[in-house]
């Protein structure tokens, strides 16, 4: 499967993202992902192709909190699936840009 990265890891086009290429991301990544991690995965790809916006941290949590649930809408849960720093993680597995205010 031909995937193009951009410098930072993320695919170049988010439109080219599909489920297996998520899951070859969430290889790289060292990331198994389980239904959890697809609530996230899909709630933030549905806010993406809304807004246009890939969610930092703050946004992301307050995400889930509105489309996914309380049990999911805390830094320490994001962490727990996506571990080091989950904004950046959650966009890259979800194929889309880097968010603005990750390092």
């Amino acid at each position: 499967m031909d995937m193009i990265l951009d410098e930072d890891g993320h695919l170049a086009d988010p439109h080219s993202w599909s489920e297996s290429k998520a899951q070859m991301l969430a290889g790289i990544e060292g990331i198994e992902l389980g239904p959890d991690h697809w609530r996230v995965i899909n709630a933030t790809r549905d806010f993406y192709l809304e807004t246009g916006v890939s969610p930092s941290m703050r946004p992301l949590v307050r995400l889930m909190g509105d489309r996914v649930g309380a049990e999911l809408a805390s830094s320490r849960a994001l962490m727990r699936l996506f571990p080091g720093s989950p904004a950046r993680r959650v966009a890259r597995i979800s194929g889309l840009p880097r968010p603005d205010k990750c390092l």
